[in-house]
């Protein structure tokens, strides 16, 4: 069931930052794009991360489960570039791509969902 549920909470966290990428992506060339609260589907989409990294975690905890190292990379990463995210979001040399910065890293986020998904077939 865990397997099930770490498998489908994956295409959660892929599609969620997939659409969130296009829309910081587009928000960045065109501004109409942008909304006063655009920036709170950032939140659940990063925890949606975090909790599919707890997923994995105890999934990987139980017997006869064994993890791929670059499975468990893959995953690392997502989280690592959930923190370079939020570092450089104030950065002077940032402040007016702040769009394109999200906008990128939410896909590169579900890149990573991608090919962690499809490790190993």
């Amino acid at each position: 069931m865990l397997r099930e549920l770490h498998q489908t909470f994956a295409w959660i966290v892929i599609i969620y930052n997939a659409l969130l990428g296009i829309w910081f992506a587009a928000a960045q060339r065109w501004p109409v794009a942008r909304t006063r609260w655009m920036w709170w589907p950032v939140i659940p989409a990063q925890i949606a991360v975090i909790i599919q990294a707890v997923i994995g975690a105890s999934l990987a905890s139980q017997p006869g489960i064994v993890l791929d190292d670059m499975h468990a990379l893959y995953g690392f990463s997502a989280i690592v570039a959930i923190g370079i995210l939020y570092s450089y979001r104030s950065s002077p040399f940032i402040r007016d791509r702040q769009y394109m910065l999200y906008g990128i890293g939410s896909l590169f986020i579900m890149g990573l969902g991608i090919r962690n998904l499809y490790l190993g077939h």
